[in-house]
């Protein structure tokens, strides 16, 4: 008599998590590297009723509920946890070239070097709150039950471009950007000239790599921005206190979380080093 191998509870949890992830089965399959029947089969009978079968030999059929609770817990036992994807721009071998020879060439460089560099970047922030922040948790089915429904409007919001700096023991102030069309005397007001001015003065500019917001420090500060505007008591309903509000924010923004910021520069550079210029964790 042929012996099988009986998934246990744990795989079933791992299996059914992976399709509710949006996984195919023939993914999923190959990943645990099961029969396609098998995983269909336990697909189909959760989906039905939350009920996964399994044969023992030639015996009778024996059936084992599973509930989503059941199904959360035993994920949870296993060290796997429910989490939203992390949202990462594309990127093409090319940007990862880039990255990569970018980071070598900035490797032997300390806190020291970095603590002289002024990191400056333009940020938007929308009048309503970012829903990206907020988390909710339903069954299959729900999504338009009144408790499980986020109102917000069809049209975009007003929304604001920012700019600022930031360095080592220090930061510039919060300038709200015109959205105005690039005209030709615009890119020789806003652009040419004040590179004219860097270049006069003897300042050098960094050239940086595109596609790399995850090596620039002062995109953590952008959310750290955007945090502290979204847990305001009195937030802003209009252009004018939003702005007022971001430049608030920006003032009481520690001084000390801008210095970690510019000072983890030499590991974000070791980390993409190590990573051939994927993405990095920061």
């Amino acid at each position: 008599m042929s012996s099988r191998h009986h998934i246990h509870d744990f795989m079933r949890g791992r299996i059914i998590g992976k399709i509710e992830e949006g996984r195919k089965i023939t993914d999923v399959a190959r990943e645990f590297d099961i029969a396609h029947s098998v995983v269909s089969r336990l697909w189909k009978s959760f989906k039905s009723a939350g009920m996964c079968s399994r044969r023992n030999g030639g015996g009778r059929v024996r059936r084992k509920q599973i509930s989503r609770k059941t199904v959360a817990r035993r994920l949870r036992g296993g060290g796997l946890y429910a989490r939203r994807p992390v949202v990462c721009v594309p990127l093409t071998r090319q940007h990862r070239t880039a990255h990569f020879q970018w980071c070598r060439e900035h490797h032997n460089w300390t806190e020291k070097d970095w603590a002289c560099v002024l990191f400056s970047n333009e940020s938007r922030f929308r009048l309503s709150s970012d829903c990206r922040r907020q988390l909710i948790w339903r069954e299959s089915g729900t999504a338009y039950r009144p408790e499980n429904i986020q109102e917000k409007d069809r049209y975009p919001t007003c929304s604001i471009m920012v700019w600022a700096g930031i360095m080592i023991n220090g930061r510039t102030r919060l300038y709200v950007v015109v959205n105005r069309t690039m005209t030709a005397q615009r890119c020789i007001d806003e652009v040419l000239l004040p590179h004219d001015c860097l270049d006069s003065e003897g300042i050098k500019r960094l050239v940086w790599p595109a596609h790399s917001p995850d090596l620039s420090p002062i995109e953590n500060v952008w959310d750290a921005l955007g945090r502290q505007d979204a847990g305001r008591n009195n937030p802003p309903t209009n252009k004018n206190t939003l702005i007022r509000a971001l430049t608030e924010e920006w003032d009481k923004l520690p001084q000390q979380l801008l210095d970690n910021a510019v000072q983890s520069m030499v590991r974000r550079v070791e980390c993409c080093i190590t990573l051939h210029g994927g993405h990095i964790p920061y």
